[in-house]
């Protein structure tokens, strides 16, 4: 019986093998599959991040920094705006987003929100010549079916009352919107309806509309993958454009990658720059996002996601594609974070004076 027992085993065993065999290969042909296109996009962006910016590819004078709402509600004092003085000492700055909101979720902006703007606004004229003050606004976007916890714009009426919050803050002092609502998902009509009308506000009163964008698909159809995943990370090229040629400026928010190696998030920059400067129009300033912050969780690693890669980044995306072209800058996010290495590696890498 034990005899019987045991051939019989030894049958399934043999059996089994082919099987195992197959199931093993199989498996690793599955694995091949996912790790083949992650290996050739890592080895894309290590490209990407090889060679020489060209010696042109430095400030143009106009380069933005995101500021913190301290500066409007009476935290920051002379000392605050000595060391902002020093730090942009000798750089290309040009614009200040000051945080002046949130607005609210039905698209308005109570004056209480930016007390002290007007006095602020002619001390930062006084102390740094040649500065523009924006006023950064701001809110989450909820699409209908999610709930009342945000802006809706698909409603004419919240996007009608963000106008007129836009000229508010025009009638403060400001000298220009910059305008940061997420996450806009590629195609949002109702966002291109705003800037339809917010442009022209906004130019009517003597100012410039910036906008945040996010991120262009780094491969064709990123975002529908995304979408699938619950995230609206990417933009479309086309969408790009078409926001673009909305606005005076657009600031790509070009960090939060999740990329754990510095190479593989400056190689990202390069190519984001890249994709970014051949949709954007000559009349309109294109900004690249500098990391000036040093969070880690699963969308940013601080180790990889430095300021020096993202200059590097930009610098080469910008030798590639356009390296003659005028309208060009960094935008960096944000002060309240920012270290002196950030400060240094902007300064050093992006061609300040002295």
């Amino acid at each position: 019986m034990k005899k019987q027992a045991g051939r019989a085993l030894a049958a399934r065993l043999r059996a089994w093998r082919p099987r195992r065999k197959t199931a093993i290969r199989v498996a690793l042909a599955l694995v091949l599959v996912v790790l083949a296109p992650v290996v050739a996009a890592g080895s894309f962006l290590r490209a990407s991040y090889a060679g020489t910016p060209a010696a042109a590819a430095v400030t143009r004078g106009r380069d933005a920094v995101w500021l913190g709402h301290a500066w409007l509600d009476g935290r920051r004092g002379p000392a605050d705006i000595a060391e902002l003085k020093r730090n942009l000492a000798g750089t290309g700055m040009r614009d200040l987003y000051i945080h002046a909101g949130p607005l609210e979720h039905d698209g308005t902006l109570p004056a209480t929100a930016y007390p002290d703007a007007r006095r602020m606004i002619g001390v930062l004229h006084r102390e740094l010549p040649g500065i523009r003050v924006q006023a950064w606004l701001g809110d989450k976007l909820v699409r209908p079916g999610e709930g009342p916890g945000g802006l809706r714009l698909d409603d004419p009426r919240a996007r009608a009352a963000v106008v007129e919050s836009a000229r508010q803050v025009m009638r403060a002092g400001f000298e220009g919107v910059h305008l940061d609502v997420e996450p806009v998902r590629t195609g949002d009509r109702g966002f291109l309806a705003l800037l339809d009308a917010l442009h022209p506000a906004v130019r009517g009163a003597g100012g410039v509309l910036s906008v945040a964008a996010q991120q262009i698909d780094p491969v064709p159809a990123m975002h529908a993958a995304a979408r699938l995943a619950g995230s609206p990370k990417w933009w479309t090229q086309r969408y790009f454009a078409q926001v673009a040629r909305r606005t005076d400026q657009i600031a790509v928010m070009s960090y939060d990658t999740a990329l754990p190696v510095e190479s593989l998030y400056g190689g990202y920059v390069a190519r984001q720059t890249e994709l970014a400067l051949q949709v954007t129009p000559a009349g309109t300033d294109l900004l690249m996002g500098l990391p000036f912050y040093h969070t880690d969780d699963l969308g940013h690693h601080g180790h990889a996601e430095t300021a020096a890669a993202a200059v590097r980044g930009a610098r080469l995306g910008l030798s590639r594609e356009d390296r003659g072209r005028a309208r060009f800058g960094l935008a960096l996010y944000v002060d309240f974070a920012a270290t002196e290495d950030d400060w240094r590696a902007y300064r050093n890498g992006w061609g300040a004076r002295g």
